[in-house]
């Protein structure tokens, strides 16, 4: 008797750097995969389309300061300098923070348990849970970049 690799959980086939706007960088949907640590049950194209909603969305946030920092003459982010007690390509990272927390909250919110047991549904409510989570991530990534404080409070 001998075993034969029956397929089951493929190493997926690399993919291609996912192009930006010129100004934010290519978002690597490999580097995604290994930073999140992502099963390979995931497909690639899952993980290639939750990233291009991802950056549109973060890319949205970003928008006004984004132009602010072409007013002053970066052509991309790594023409931005950041402020003296910050590291450099501190802005690179918090963007692909920001990007990869959000496609990760999106796939985690499809990938939900499809069970009608009730330990089915508290997984399900775990992965609401850390999707939340990481949509936090994402909130406090882009108001890094925008030097803002993660929470605003206001009275009524």
């Amino acid at each position: 008797m001998s075993l034969i690799d029956a397929g089951y959980n493929p190493e997926p086939a690399p993919s291609a750097p996912l192009d930006n706007n010129g100004f934010w960088p290519q978002v690597e949907p490999d580097d995604f995969r290994k930073a999140e640590r992502l099963i390979d049950t995931v497909p690639n194209e899952r993980i290639e389309y939750a990233l291009r909603v991802a950056m549109a969305d973060i890319n949205r946030q970003l928008r006004t300061w984004q132009a602010e920092q072409q007013g002053q003459g970066a052509a991309t982010i790594n023409d931005v300098t950041p402020p003296n007690w910050q590291s450099p390509g501190i802005y690179p990272l918090l963007y692909r923070r920001a990007v990869y927390a959000t496609a990760h909250a999106s796939l985690l919110e499809r990938y939900r348990e499809i069970s009608a047991t009730r330990e089915g549904d508290e997984r399900g409510e775990a992965k609401d849970l850390a999707a939340d989570d990481y949509r936090r991530d994402a909130r406090w990534a882009v108001a890094e970049i925008q030097d803002r404080n993660h929470t605003v409070v206001e009275l009524i």
